[in-house]
Parts: C-alpha cells; structure tokens; sequence
C-alpha cells in the first residue's frame, strides 16, 4: 500500500474552512488506499502574531521560552485537523513533533533534526489511522527541551519524515501552484517549472526562493525522496523536485531575496587568522553567513564584506563590532537596505558567458553590484533593496523569456 506524506502549510489551513477543505483531501487520499502522514505548520500568520506577542511583553531575547510559545501554533492545526478528518469518516490521530519521535540538537530556533524514531507514527499507521503530525518542531534528547526548526521548518519536518517512513513521495502542499522561474508578484509572466533538480532546487531555495526550505531540499535530496510541490486549492500537477530532469535550460529561474544585509568591517589588519577571529564567534552564536568579499589595500590593511539575514542583525552586529575593536580594525559599517538576485541553472555549466550577461543586464538597467557570489550552477549579487524588482524583471526577460533549453 503506498505511503504518501503530504505537508500542508499555513495558509492552507488558514480558518476553519480551509481546515475542512485539507481533511476532505486527506480523506479521499485514505479512501483511495494511500497510507497518509500530514504535516502541519501553523495557522495564517500564527508564528508571526505570536512573535510579535512575545515582543510586546518582553524586549529581551527568550530562546527556550519562545519556542515553547512559537510551537503552540502547530499543535493547534493538528489537532483541529485531526477533528476535522474524523468528521470525513477516516480516523486519524495527531501527535507533537516530540510525540513523534523527531529528534534535535539543542539549538533554540534553528535546531537540525538529528534522526527520527517514528515508532508512534508507525503504530498509528499499522492501525489505518491518518497520523497529523506538528510541523517546525522537535525534541533535543540531550535537554529534553522543545525546539523548533526555523522559518520554513514544516517543510524540512515532511522530507525528514518522508525518508524516516520510506514514503514514495512527500507533497508539499501550499497557497502557489508550485515552483516559478520567478516571483509571479513581480514578474506576471513567470512560469511554472514543470520539474528541477534537488540540486538547481536548493540553489534556488539558499538565493531566496520562499517555496522550500532549504534544509528539506537536502533531505530529498539525501535521501532521494521525491517533492512535489503543488497548491492546495486545486488538483492540477505542480513542480515535481527529484533526482534528474527531462530539460536542463541554461537558466532555471530567477530568485531573490530582500531579507538580508551586508556589513562590512573596515581597515582590518592583513595578517593570518583575522578571518577566523570574525566569522568564529558569528559561527558560535548561530549567524549564518552567505557572501564573504575581502578587498585588500596596498596599505597591508583589508575590508572584510559579508552577509547576514536581516533577522539576525541585531546578534551580529555587536560581535562584528566587538571584534573589529579587538583586531584593531579602523570601523564597521552596516547596509540593512540591500537585497540579493539570482540565477540558477544547471545549463550555466556547458555555457560560459553566462555570468558577463548577467553583469551587462544590470548595468544597462543603471543597477550597481556590490558583492557577488556564484556557484557552479548559480551566480548571486547584492544590490541595492529598491533595484531589486527592476533586477528581478530583467534579467527574466534575458534569461528565461528566450526559452533558451539544453537537450538532456
């Protein structure tokens, strides 16, 4: 019997009628002979009404204590799924992201799944149940403390739990039809991508592309799970994420990202080990850094540029200030009105020139780079917030309205 798991995310299950309208799908799922495990992430914009709740009572920084507050989202669509699909005539029971056996590390707010110990899920199934289980969340069985797993979490929850079951698909269920070669808000004549890559994916995923969470990419593609990211609202196909595709265009798509900023400390002294001094505190306090460009002076001093996401700033910015005074660097300067655009294609690999368009699009369309970033696959520039939208459209316009495609 096939074992679907399917992830609906928050605007799915929005209000009661949404809620109503997953548990039909789920049930005719069951009802069709699927074995079903659903992953929920919390109401609307529960996560971020909470957030904010915790921000008027408090001004201080609470790790344990907001996660605790953030997961009570999730266990509130679970369990009214739950009733939901048994008003359908399917039984079905929900579980916590602890009851389900999904282990982390200790970190509050950003915490890694460690391994899944699915035995309460499998019971469930083994009984003909439809197993609901609490997206974002986990259990650290080093504090025994509740975690959660960061913005996009319930995604990486599904994957994981998909490959813990050896599911034959995780579906992804949410408000778009699936993934789009750009923002369809910004570029109305964006299309839908068909299939892509774990690979071109999770590019697509680390430049900005809300759809999937990065860390659930890396799970499929891991485990070779395959995703298919469809909307909830209709049954028509979405965009199936696997392992190899029938096209490999020289561009993908166009993603962006406006969540980030850039800071940049000055005059540090060009001696081994400056670098480490910088980054390693960042390292220890959980700051993710993305693009890193250090320009060297003939005066034997550096500026080192990196970027941070904008919801971390405020830790980075007093350790970036605290080590530029202990390396004697000259000062520290902060942009929080940068944003990043990119193109991704496993095509870029065969076809050289691919990055020299790009930089000429953006300097016809009069918007200055500041860092850039690539990869194989993937070159990414930091500019300035207000350009990106304009970026965003030309450069849709040169890569991905040509239909410029490589036969396999």
């Amino acid at each position: 019997m096939p074992l679907v798991v399917q992830k609906y995310g928050g605007t799915s299950v929005g209000d009661a009628s949404r809620i109503r309208n997953v548990a039909r799908r789920v049930a005719e799922r069951k009802r069709s002979g699927d074995r079903v495990v659903v992953i929920v992430s919390a109401m609307g914009r529960t996560t971020d009404d909470l957030i904010r709740l915790s921000r008027e009572v408090s001004d201080q920084h609470h790790p344990r204590e907001l996660d605790m507050l953030l997961t009570a989202g999730e266990r509130i669509s679970m369990a009214l799924l739950a009733m939901a699909i048994r008003d359908e005539g399917v039984e079905a029971m929900s579980l916590t992201g602890s009851q389900a056996g999904i282990l982390t590390d200790t970190s509050h707010g950003q915490a890694k799944i460690r391994d899944i110990k699915a035995f309460r899920v499998e019971e469930g199934l083994e009984a003909g149940k439809v197993v609901i289980v609490a997206g974002f969340q986990g259990v650290s069985p080093d504090t025994h403390e509740i975690t959660t797993l960061g913005r996009g979490g319930s995604d990486a929850t599904a994957v994981a739990m998909a490959a813990a079951l050896h599911a034959d698909v995780c579906e992804i269920y949410t408000d778009v039809d699936g993934v789009f070669t750009a923002d369809p808000r910004i570029v109305p004549g964006a299309r839908k991508i068909d299939e892509i890559t774990f690979e071109e994916m999770l590019e697509y995923a680390s430049a900005g592309a809300r759809v999937l969470m990065g860390r659930s990419v890396e799970f499929g593609m891991r485990f070779n799970v395959p995703i298919h990211v469809r909307s909830s609202f209709h049954d028509e196909p979405g965009t199936w994420v696997k392992e190899a595709t029938m096209e490999q265009p020289i561009v993908s798509g166009v993603a962006h990202d406006t969540s980030t900023a850039k800071v940049t400390v000055r005059g540090v002294p060009d001696t081994p080990g400056v670098a480490a001094s910088l980054f390693t505190p960042l390292a220890v306090e959980g700051v993710m850094v993305d693009m890193i460009v250090q320009n060297v002076s003939s005066e034997g001093a550096t500026d080192i540029s990196f970027t941070v996401p904008l919801e971390l700033l405020d830790v980075a910015r007093p350790i970036a200030e605290a080590t530029a005074r202990a390396i004697g660097a000259a000062g520290l300067d902060v942009d929080d009105q940068v944003g990043r655009v990119s193109i991704v294609g496993s095509g870029m690999r065969a076809h050289p020139g691919v990055a020299a368009t790009m930089f000429s699009v953006l300097a016809d369309a009069g918007i200055n780079i500041a860092m850039i970033s690539t990869s194989p696959i993937r070159v990414s520039c930091v500019i300035a917030a207000s350009q990106v939208d304009e970026a965003v459209r030309r450069l849709h316009d040169a890569f991905i309205t040509a239909e410029q495609v490589v036969a396999p």
